[in-house]
């Protein structure tokens, strides 16, 4: 049984206004944003953290992720009442991270001050690309351009630590132009790029009308020409499609992946929370923005609600965040985690062992390979 003291704990605030919906996202964004939102929203935000106080009120929070959405869409001085507002309350850790997502338009970028001013210590640049045409595809409107002048903002306005998030496998994208890409971010980075590749997700446009996509074969020498870049650079892999140098890993990524806590607060935010029973409690906010507004006006303060996940579904999450680092999970974690027996879980591993997929666990880790990284929803499987 895991002590829940001994598991860190993030928060993860989701503001979930877009200008557009771009094609290929399957996020919680909605069109319709207007600053007179701003107040009500951080207020309705601060209700909720209250609302969870049961399971965090003695816990301090190690990260603060501002996803979206896009949330630079709000002020600095609104985001400042907002962390000034979870400060007051909460346990922050006296290195805490605070990440907040921006998207590189020119209305945005001229915020950074203002987000720095307001205790923000890190940004995620959507970038996504620096072709115009790449871009226009993916329905995305800033050019590249914008997201030059965007990253070279990101320092003036006294910011050391940012993520770029990169796509590749785009239409009409072969090695070499996904090659110049990738160097230009690696050239602008702070020693840390998010690369991953387009997939196309249900409830998308794209979805609905899918783009021509490059063939397996290209996207083979895509990943091969992109990993020799990154590498290059030194920037090591420790997720798969998060790379950075020594130091520069993001922390409430790396919470999720560790299978930490999290505590949720916004439009259709999740959670995750561990009780000292050993049981792990999923909540859920919300989607849409104006019921989760209506509903934090009378949320209770001394009953969090949340849902406790089986067995099965702890071990299926389980192995589904923690096999994705580079570095894999001890298997006495695992077992301790899950409540699984240690010689059951190297039983199980065997299918994976075999195929290559997974590492032998002679250190007494489960690490997963770049074969198996290329079929972890069959690794996962092989656990169950």
């Amino acid at each position: 049984m895991i002590d829940p003291q001994a598991v860190p704990l993030s928060l993860y605030i989701h503001l979930p206004w877009c200008t557009r919906k771009c094609p290929y996202c399957d996020f919680n964004s909605h069109e319709g944003f207007t600053d007179s939102l701003q107040q009500p929203y951080v207020e309705a935000l601060l209700a909720d953290l209250d609302s969870q106080r049961a399971w965090w009120h003695d816990r301090p929070i190690h990260s603060i992720f501002i996803g979206g959405g896009t949330p630079s869409l709000f002020e600095g001085r609104w985001l400042g009442a907002l962390l000034e507002g979870i400060s007051v309350r909460a346990n922050l850790s006296c290195d805490v991270e605070i990440t907040l997502e921006s998207n590189p338009g020119s209305a945005e970028c001229d915020r950074f001050a203002g987000y720095h001013a307001a205790g923000v210590n890190r940004l995620s640049i959507g970038v996504q690309s620096f072709d115009d045409r790449a871009l226009k595809t993916l329905g995305r409107i800033h050019s590249g351009d914008d997201a030059r002048r965007a990253l070279d903002m990101v320092a003036a306005a006294g910011f050391r630590r940012w993520n770029i998030d990169l796509m590749h496998g785009l239409p009409g994208q072969d090695a070499q132009s996904a090659a110049s890409d990738l160097t230009e971010a690696v050239r602008r980075s702070a020693g840390h790029i998010s690369w991953y590749q387009l997939t196309i997700e249900r409830n998308t446009h794209f979805w609905s009308a899918p783009p021509v996509l490059p063939d397996e074969s290209e996207l083979e020498s895509i990943q091969q020409v992109g990993d020799a870049i990154l590498a290059d650079a030194g920037l090591h892999q420790y997720e798969v499609s998060a790379f950075s140098s020594e130091g520069e890993e993001s922390q409430h990524n790396l919470n999720y992946w560790r299978f930490g806590d999290y505590i949720g607060l916004g439009a259709g935010a999740h959670g995750k929370i561990s009780l000292a029973d050993g049981s792990i409690i999923r909540t859920q906010r919300t989607r849409a923005p104006s019921d989760y507004l209506a509903v934090t006006k009378s949320l209770p303060l001394s009953a969090p609600q949340g849902v406790a996940i089986s067995p099965a579904e702890k071990i299926t999450e389980f192995a589904m965040n923690t096999l994705r680092l580079k570095s894999g999970v001890p298997v006495t974690h695992f077992a301790q985690t899950t409540g699984t027996a240690v010689d059951q879980l190297i039983a199980a591993a065997e299918t994976a062992v075999s195929r290559g997929w997974v590492e032998a666990p002679d250190k007494g880790q489960f690490v997963t390979t770049p074969l198996g990284y290329q079929f972890l929803d069959s690794v996962i499987e092989t656990f169950l």
